[in-house]
């Protein structure tokens, strides 16, 4: 999935004409800690709460202050890792997105991203979760997928994880199965090594309601 496809119509851009009392107003509606300021289609910036704040006079209009802004932002052809990376390193809470030509289309908020990545990674579909460690240049994903389907069960989702300073890989894997007591042994039989199993369906009951409590709190 591409940028342009996540971009939220709900949170309008702030104007140079706007003071910083409506900005402030808007973010705590929005339940954002930043806002992008354009003009037309220009982007000039995005400013955050703690920039209003150091304002002398939120009451005047945001472009009769001196500003020193940031500018993040993301095309809209950009893959959904790329909006995710960039977020996450700055500590973002929402980013702009421009097209080609440079001319701002809208943003993207946190929740609807982490919405799309819950919905990648089958946040919510019953089933299981296994995760495998093992060395990188043992790793199969056609392996692994035999084995899973040779219990007649389907991956739902992958997720491989490593550190920059070891040479083991951490695989989690979520199944469409609550009972993983097969395919676990089958792993075995083939000498994986099982790091956590969780094939509760109460386990996948309560992530999935940490998951949509969470999503109530950033009030999507």
């Amino acid at each position: 999935m591409y940028a342009r496809e996540l971009i939220s119509d709900d949170i309008p851009p702030l104007k140079t004409s706007d003071t910083g009392e409506r900005a402030l107003a808007w973010m705590d509606e929005f339940r954002v800690s930043h806002l992008p300021i354009v003009n037309n289609v220009d982007f000039l910036g995005l400013i955050s709460e703690s920039d209003i704040l150091d304002f002398n006079s939120a009451s005047e209009p945001i472009g009769g202050h001196s500003l020193n802004l940031s500018r993040p932002y993301v095309f809209d052809y950009q893959h959904t890792y790329d909006v995710l990376k960039v977020m996450a390193s700055l500590k973002l809470s929402v980013i702009p997105v421009l097209n080609d030509k440079d001319q701002y289309l809208g943003l993207i908020h946190l929740s609807t991203l982490l919405q799309h990545f819950a919905e990648m990674a089958s946040m919510k579909e019953s089933g299981g979760l296994l995760v495998l460690e093992l060395n990188l240049h043992d790793y199969s994903l056609s392996e692994i997928s035999r084995i899973v389907e040779s219990n007649d069960a389907k991956i739902l989702s992958l997720y491989i994880s490593s550190h920059t300073d070891s040479t083991k890989l951490e695989v989690t894997i979520k199944i469409n199965r609550t009972d993983l007591s097969a395919i676990i042994q089958t792993f075995n039989r083939y000498n994986y090594t099982i790091k956590a199993s969780f094939h509760q369906s109460e386990y996948v009951d309560d992530l999935k309601d940490r998951f949509d409590s969470f999503m109530s709190f950033l009030n999507i």
